[in-house]
């Protein structure tokens, strides 16, 4: 009874072995979960924290449209007045480099990616300090720019535009964009690093943004404004993509991961396959025995499930432990829906590998185990 699972004390040092490989795709499993998830969050965080539903670009940049997208006030007055939308605000983005000018780290470089908008809109309340201010050239920082030493009450420049930033606030959250620490400002600073121009802007760019940050119920029919304004909305999510690198790094890993499940699937047949093998005197005897056939498949998968959701539990909870220690050291996040997702598809996976191998089990035939010969 149970051949299977007594095969499991049997045979320990084979199983060790096995199990000891499942356990370490499953640790890389984890620690690719991970990497994809920090290097997402460092990609699109900033996008995704942005209270809005679409965001309308310019319907003629049809790729990075933060780089290439430029609307009117027009533009936003149109969206606002539209049915089915409950709020459109210009949203301003565009990576900048300043120099801390003021500050204990005065004379440090630092990376900015600066989401303009209307004070109290769209920019979360700051954790400390004070919100943003019309017309301040003020700039509220996230955790990841603080990180680098910025405090409140230090002045960045510039390059270029020469606009001083006073640092007025602070979102103690990690939000990026690109990799880079956003940075919120009023619209007008922003046009300012955007443009990079000093002093006055002129009269046209003074009515721009990159697009329309947009607020809809559910089912809203946008067709007429997309067409009378010259925009295309997109869902919030849809523009993860038009974020810097975030493309190429989720086909990349994405890739990876798929080959690390493809592998891991053979890898388990290949063994469960010469296993069965082994096992085909026993295997005969029990049919002829009057076992029936599934039966003896219901035994053998309940071996190969419990080596892998063993093994894999292991390696799990090492690589959570690896993990863990990586993080604030590297772009990892431990999620714990994609964690779940990647153990769950190694013991799927690895299953349906083995089920190819056990199926043998049908073709043994019940006469070997009398000593027939032919």
């Amino acid at each position: 009874m149970f051949l299977a699972l007594r095969d499991l004390r049997f045979a320990r040092g084979r199983f060790t072995l096995m199990g000891a490989v499942v356990a370490l795709i499953a640790v890389l499993g984890v620690l690719l979960s991970g990497l994809a998830s920090g290097l997402a969050d460092a990609g699109i965080s900033g996008l995704r924290a942005l209270p809005v539903t679409h965001l309308a670009f310019d319907e003629k940049a049809t790729s990075e449209q933060f780089s290439r997208s430029t609307v009117e006030e027009k533009d936003w007055r149109a969206w606002s007045e539209a049915p089915g939308v409950e709020r459109a605000e210009p949203f301003g983005n565009t990576l900048a480099n300043a120099q801390v000018t003021q500050g204990s780290r005065k004379g440090e470089q630092v990376n900015l990616a600066v989401f303009g908008m209307a004070p109290g809109c769209l920019a979360p309340a700051p954790s400390e300090g004070e919100g943003l201010k019309e017309g301040g050239s003020g700039i509220v920082i996230t955790r990841e720019i603080a990180d680098l030493g910025v405090r409140i009450g230090d002045v960045l420049t510039a390059d270029k535009s020469e606009v001083p930033l006073k640092v007025v606030g602070l979102v103690d959250e990690t939000v990026s964009y690109g990799h880079i620490g956003v940075a919120y400002t009023d619209l007008d600073t922003w046009r300012h690093l955007h443009y990079g121009l000093p002093g006055d802007l002129p009269e046209a760019a003074g009515r721009q943004a990159t697009a329309v940050a947009l607020t809809l119920e559910p089912g809203a029919d946008i067709a007429a404004v997309e067409k009378a304004t010259g925009t295309r909305a997109d869902t919030r999510e849809a523009t993860f993509d038009a974020s810097p690198g975030y493309a190429a790094e989720s086909s990349t890993m994405a890739l990876i991961k798929g080959f690390l499940y493809a592998i891991s699937a053979l890898v388990v047949g290949a063994f469960f396959t010469v296993w069965t093998v082994q096992r085909k005197a026993e295997i005969a005897l029990l049919k002829a025995l009057g076992a029936p056939t599934g039966y003896i498949l219901r035994d053998a998968l309940a071996q190969v499930v419990a080596v892998l959701v063993g093994a894999t539990a292991l390696g799990t909870a090492v690589g959570l432990a690896l993990g863990s220690a990586m993080i604030g050291k590297a772009p990892f996040s431990l999620s714990a829906p994609a964690i779940a997702t990647s153990s769950g598809l190694l013991i799927v996976l690895g299953t349906v590998g083995a089920v190819v191998a056990v199926r043998r089990i049908t073709a043994v035939d019940p006469l070997t185990a009398l000593g027939a010969t032919r």
